[in-house]
């Protein structure tokens, strides 16, 4: 199926940029009801919204002309959430409209006011920019809407969770009331809607997500790891799937300097973007990843929303995503535009609930699995060694005239281990995950907390070390530094000792506070990967250690109780029989003997 536009200049766009058959979307905006009509659209991230609202507005604007005329005041407002969303959308209308003679305008936080100015002042038929910039340079006067005939709000979402909502509604306001408002968002949620009954008149809805669906061109799949071994995890992932596209999200700006820090020294070709960057840094970032210059990206959530990566197969959360949005958005920055993803959820063991709840609420069914495994890694660089495209290039005539000269002076097996050793030096190494998660078991006995004073009967002694579960599970036990004195409570001891070694709390058994200490129960079966977490997890406030049960080994002085402390009388000297009794000893005698 071909696009059902009349115009010459827009078919010969789209023909040089490779669009053979609109998408859902785009079919829909160019229907014979929704002509020279207000629209208010919900479409999937990827689904080709940008090149759908040009071509939406094309009639609008260019009527039965094949080209525009000279530019002057402008005729299409576009605005967008964010810079890089600005910029993309200023670059596809850029090719779309070219050979119409059109002129498109950018106007974004954090680039050149002053150029901006002047861009406008020259002319322009489309303007795009974020509202805050937009806003300043219409109270400048440098940008003039009377000739508006056309708004679209991309994103708009986005737009009023960022707290635009003010500019927004100045801007609608200073656009002439008989332009045509093209409203896009993922979802129409309520404060759209109102958006949309204030400033949209007549407006056809459009609606081509189908509820309640993931994103069908995205695999998911959710990694159990470890809290301190994310960054590894994440190692063995970039690793093993050795994508030409990576972006890894984080939830602070300070999360991803360190990541992509680590990731450098490792040997990898990563950038990052974040708020704190500048403009050209952000847009050098996306070059980068873009041209193939870098091979992951470490960002915030700043590049959630409409960035187009052509070749970014494969997003990673390292952190997880705060809800179902943001979740969706991350993730579709892969599988657009009928190109397969993969979206990989890295979730500590302490934060598993939270990443079911997450998922169901999305209605995504991810595949749980365990990070790659060095060994894994290695065997599968044996054969993309085996398999590498130099190996099977036919080679040049200088080529096989040295390959000769080698072979007169060195072995075929020196040559193929040099070979070898020069493909894996250009691979970063893979990292080794000590502690893999294991289920817990089925059946697990509620945690029960005891003081000093409760029964040792509950541990027999012909199993120690290991004490026995209700259900059978062997035990160790465990000390936290921590007793009553430190105000020790297992609603609070719980979650600590859950995410310092990276357990659930099923595989916890019984726990027994005393004044200085606490004595607690693993299972035999995570007590290595426990103890090797809650020591890779160092905490200068209660450090935990492999323990002895209570009652076991020498006793350890406890000191007194809070609360009932008795302390000892001194040893009284011994005085002499016949001694007489001093004036004090008169005076408590003669008390005790006085009649009440």
């Amino acid at each position: 199926m071909t696009f059902p536009i009349e115009n010459p200049a827009l078919q010969r766009a789209l023909v040089a940029r490779g669009y053979t058959e609109p998408t859902a979307v785009q079919l829909a905006v160019l229907e014979h009801d929704a002509e020279d009509r207000d629209l208010l659209v919900s479409a999937q991230t990827g689904s080709g919204k940008t090149v759908a609202y040009g071509l939406a507005f094309a009639t609008t604007i260019l009527g039965a002309e094949e080209r525009f005329p000279p530019a002057g005041a402008p005729l299409v407002l576009v605005i967008a959430p964010t810079r890089e969303l600005a910029i993309q959308v200023h670059g596809e209308l850029t090719w779309l409209y070219a050979q119409a003679g059109g002129r498109v305008v950018s106007c974004v936080g954090g680039m050149d006011a002053r150029e901006e100015a002047r861009a406008l002042n020259a002319g322009a038929h489309i303007v795009v920019g974020t509202p805050g910039r937009l806003q300043d340079h219409i109270n400048r006067k440098r940008l003039n809407l009377a000739a508006i005939q056309v708004v679209v709000l991309d994103e708009a979402d986005e737009m009023l969770d960022l707290g635009f909502k003010d500019e927004l509604e100045f801007i609608l306001n200073a656009a002439p009331t008989s332009r045509r408002t093209l409203l896009f968002s993922a979802t129409i949620a309520k404060d759209i809607a109102a958006l949309a009954r204030q400033y949209q008149q007549d407006a056809m809805r459009i609606d081509t997500v189908a509820r309640n669906q993931p994103h069908a061109d995205i695999e998911y799949r959710a990694v159990r790891i470890s809290g301190h071994e994310i960054e590894l995890g994440l190692v063995n992932l970039l690793r093993f799937y050795e994508a030409r596209g990576t972006l890894v999200f984080c939830a602070t700006r300070e999360a991803v300097r360190r990541l992509q820090g680590s990731l450098l020294e490792r040997g990898f070709d990563a950038v990052a973007l974040s708020g704190e960057l500048s403009q050209n840094e952000r847009n050098n970032a996306l070059q980068s990843l873009r041209d193939g210059r870098a091979r992951v990206c470490i960002a915030t959530d700043v590049a959630a929303r409409g960035l187009d990566l052509p070749d970014l197969d494969l997003v990673i959360h390292a952190d997880l995503p705060t809800n179902k949005a943001t979740l969706l958005h991350r993730s579709g920055r892969t599988g657009r535009a009928g190109r397969k993803g993969m979206c990989i959820l890295l979730v500590p063991n302490s934060k598993r609930r939270r990443a079911e709840m997450l998922l169901a609420s999305a209605n995504i069914n991810a595949a749980w699995a365990d990070p790659p495994t060095a060994e894994e890694i290695r065997a599968l660089d044996q054969e993309r060694l085996l398999s590498d495209p130099a190996l099977t290039e036919a080679p040049l005539p200088e080529d096989i005239a040295l390959a000769q000269q080698l072979l007169a002076r060195q072995s075929p097996e020196s040559i193929a281990t040099a070979l070898i050793r020069l493909y894996r030096a250009r691979l970063p190494s893979p990292e080794e995950i000590s502690v893999q998660y294991q289920p817990p078991a089925a059946t697990a006995r509620p945690v029960r907390a005891a003081n000093d004073r409760a029964s040792h009967e509950r541990v027999p002694r012909e199993n120690l070390p290991f004490a026995k579960r209700d259900d059978g599970a062997p035990m160790t036990w465990f000390r936290a530094s921590v007793g009553r004195k430190n105000n020790a409570d297992p609603k609070w001891l719980i979650p600590l000792i859950c995410r310092m070694g990276g357990i659930t709390k099923a595989e916890i058994g019984v726990i027994r506070i005393f004044d200085k200490e606490t004595k607690f129960e693993i299972t035999q079966a995570a007590a290595d990967r426990f103890q090797a977490a809650t020591h890779a997890a160092a905490n200068a406030d209660m450090v935990i250690e492999a323990s002895s049960p209570p009652g076991a080994g020498p006793a350890r002085d406890l000191g007194p109780r809070p609360g009932k402390a008795k302390l000892a009388r001194p040893a009284r000297p011994e005085r002499p029989a016949n001694a007489k009794p001093n004036e004090q000893e008169r005076r408590r005698k003669n008390k005790i003997l006085k009649p009440r």
